[in-house]
């Protein structure tokens, strides 16, 4: 039998796209590169693919490209398969939102079981992970770096952190976007500030941290759960454990007062030598039972992203 010009074509293209990549720094894979990975993926798909990534440290600055989705992206274990890159925002005056490791724009994209890096010496602004996309999944990762570790980079876009690690110095959680942190751990490595949100006054739900345990390194004993990088910055703690390393203030102004009448700032059944309301700032609030039911359901927070419930299975 032959076959038509076309139907050859037409079978061809059907072959070229794989819904299963292997990724391996040791060329036993698909690709030795997340970047020649990412280019393998059909643009705009209606399908899933997902992309195995082996062990190893993949020294790549990467991006998920706009017309990448519905794409999933699994580390072989967290702790040994790592992204990772060094700039920082005094290399050739690059500024802090070009220094990320990792930048996602497209949108309905997961990532499991990784460890996303910037090991930039502590030296300025250093982005592990840039977010631009929306419905953006992350499952036991990752993220390490000092300053500006975590950017999620565009408002009315709704993100979800489950079981993850989140290191840093200053502002290492930053970022106009919706976001619901459940179950992970922010670790101070320096005294100074865990969130720095830039909520925009028309969007309800900020930074939700739920259920989240805040440690710090040794030494480390003045450390404020937020400060408002924009007005009307919203940051809620809800049954969290936080360390003696967060002091009384628990919040902070960024030296401008009127950023006080605007900031919507939370918390709620929160443990640790840091939870204490006694001493908190007056323009912070303490939510109401309700409250925190409603904004510990992923079905609340994300009902701005067209009833999206993340999948963390």
């Amino acid at each position: 039998m032959i076959m038509a010009a076309s139907s050859l074509t037409s079978v061809s293209a059907q072959t070229q796209w794989k819904r299963d990549i292997v990724v391996a720094r040791d060329g036993t894979g698909d690709y030795r590169t997340l970047t020649e990975a990412m280019e393998a993926i059909r643009a705009f798909m209606d399908y899933k693919v997902t992309v195995h990534v082996r062990k190893g440290i993949y020294k790549e600055k990467l991006v998920i490209p706009s017309w990448l989705q519905n794409v999933e992206i699994v580390g072989e274990d967290a702790e040994q398969t790592i992204i990772t890159y060094d700039d920082h925002a005094r290399i050739n005056n690059m500024g802090t939102f070009r220094t990320y490791t990792l930048k996602v724009e497209g949108n309905d994209i997961t990532f499991r079981n990784l460890t996303i890096e910037n090991n930039a010496e502590p030296l300025a602004q250093a982005v592990a992970l840039h977010t631009e996309g929306d419905r953006l999944t992350f499952v036991r990762c990752r993220f390490l770096g000092n300053q500006d570790t975590v950017y999620t980079g565009a408002a009315g876009t709704c993100l979800y952190f489950k079981d993850c690690y989140i290191e840093g110095t200053t502002d290492f959680i930053f970022g106009p976007s919706t976001a619901l942190f459940e179950r992970c751990t922010l670790y101070s490595k320096r005294n100074s500030y865990i969130t720095a949100a830039s909520t925009p006054q028309d969007v309800e739900v900020g930074y939700v941290f739920v259920d989240c345990k805040l440690c710090a390194a040794p030494g480390v004993d003045k450390v404020y759960l937020g400060r408002p990088w924009r007005p009307y910055a919203s940051t809620v703690f809800i049954r969290c454990e936080m360390g003696s390393h967060i002091c009384p203030a628990g919040w902070d102004n960024w030296r401008n007062p009127a950023n006080e009448k605007t900031a919507r700032y939370g918390e709620y059944g929160n443990t640790g030598a840091g939870a204490s309301m006694h001493g908190r700032v007056a323009w912070s609030v303490s939510l109401s039972q309700g409250q925190a039911e409603r904004l510990s359901r992923p079905e609340y927070i994300y009902k701005m992203c067209k009833e999206w419930v993340p999948s963390d299975d």
